[in-house]
């Protein structure tokens, strides 16, 4: 049951029908593991955290830099130089004094990256790291946890879900990007520059993808592929078609 507060500080969400007390309820319980608290995962712990989400962990060995603060807003002037993780957390937590957090203060690796994930229920990932996305994708298959991605550059961002298990036509994540792309090819903010309200266009997005799949309304963005271009103010929406021979997914029985 709610509360006198759950039910006045959701009551905007309790108001939908596709949430209502009862979705609120399977947000209270639900563990979500953000894995960067960047550009991207600071819109995301934001609005989960606001959302009231029960469980929030948040995964990241970075520390502030004052060239961050131009899209990491959970971040201030007086945070530069102090742990991520620790300024995140602190940062949920007074936004929902009712969160549970937990701070995993290392990067996902093949080693790790499976055991930290089997303690959640699904993964928000918004990192810069092809050989970490293909980690922590490997380990949402192996546990079985919907992986939600994002990513931006300059002025463009897209966002997905990966669960491949769940339909016989659904990829995972190495079924979009099945390799990295050469170093010379690969680029990142802190080299070609991004627009810093495009984080919070994406990570809210990708924020939302997560009540969605926690709740259970709407259309999911498994098997489809959201691209926007902030230049242009314009966005489309692709099919994400599964590779059959993919090194992550190729072997899921989907029956």
């Amino acid at each position: 049951m709610l509360d006198a507060d759950a039910r006045e500080r959701f009551l905007r969400h309790i108001l939908l029908k596709e949430v209502g007390a009862q979705g609120q309820l399977k947000l209270l319980s639900a563990r979500v593991l953000v894995v960067g608290a960047g550009g991207l995962g600071s819109p995301v712990i934001q609005y989960l955290a606001a959302a009231g989400v029960g469980l929030l962990g948040v995964a990241d060995d970075d520390r502030v830099a004052l060239s961050n603060l131009q899209r990491q807003t959970i971040y201030r002037d007086e945070d530069v130089g102090a742990a991520k993780i620790e300024r995140a957390v602190a940062f949920a937590r007074s936004l929902n004094p009712h969160l549970r957090t937990v701070a995993h203060g290392e990067k996902l690796d093949r080693g790790n990256a499976s055991r930290i994930i089997s303690s959640y229920d699904l993964v928000v990932e918004g990192i810069d790291s092809f050989a970490g996305r293909f980690s922590i994708n490997a380990a949402c298959i192996e546990t079985k946890r919907p992986l939600i991605s994002a990513a931006i550059g300059r002025f463009e961002g897209q966002i997905s879900v990966f669960k491949p298990w769940a339909g016989a036509a659904l990829p995972c994540y190495r079924c979009l990007v099945p390799e990295a792309p050469p170093r010379e090819e690969q680029v990142n903010c802190a080299e070609e520059g991004v627009i810093g309200p495009l984080a919070g266009v994406i990570g809210s997005m990708a924020a939302l993808e997560a009540v969605k799949e926690i709740v259970g309304f709407g259309e999911s963005l498994a098997g489809r592929l959201f691209l926007f271009d902030g230049l242009s103010s314009s966005a489309r929406v692709v099919k994400l078609p599964r590779d059959p021979g993919c090194a992550d997914c190729g072997r899921i029985d989907r029956r």
